[in-house]
């Protein structure tokens, strides 16, 4: 049996939307990943970019579970000696861009390289309901009802 290895003229890209109000920021990530890559169709190809576009909507109101919240922190450094800086999660979700909490989690699950860089591209995360992408038909996903764990149970 030989393997099957897609053209990028056979690559049919779908677009899908996805509501993140309540959900987990690692489960989310993982599935928006994992679409990214295409590594949800039988036909894919590491070596290509044969995944879907993919809209997430909602991304101010992405929970975490335990204390993430206020321990976790994302680090960043300015170039300078001793540049190197801080801000926890919280302080992300309520500023001027929340919707890097979900573009981090979901870049930092794609392995480096340009390839990731393109598949990068083909997501789209927003902080409101709406989206600029209606005459592409996109289709719901809910993420929720596919595992009672990726939403927040109790607060």
């Amino acid at each position: 049996m030989k393997t099957y290895s897609m053209k990028s003229s056979e690559v049919d890209k779908k677009w899908v939307v996805i509501d993140a109000e309540g959900l987990v920021v690692g489960r989310l990530a993982a599935l928006v990943a994992t679409r990214l890559r295409g590594k949800h169709l039988p036909t894919f190809t590491p070596h290509m970019d044969c995944g879907d576009n993919v809209i997430v909507v909602n991304a101010e109101k992405v929970v975490f579970t335990g204390n993430k919240t206020k321990n976790k922190k994302y680090y960043w450094h300015t170039g300078y000696p001793g540049g190197i800086k801080e801000r926890t999660a919280e302080k992300l979700l309520t500023g001027d861009h929340p919707d890097r909490v979900v573009k981090k989690a979901v870049q930092r699950m794609l392995p480096g390289g340009p390839l990731s860089r393109q598949q990068m591209s083909n997501l789209k995360v927003y902080v409101g309901a709406e989206h600029p992408h209606e005459a592409q038909k996109p289709e719901v996903l809910d993420v929720a009802a596919l595992n009672s764990k990726n939403t927040r149970s109790a607060d």
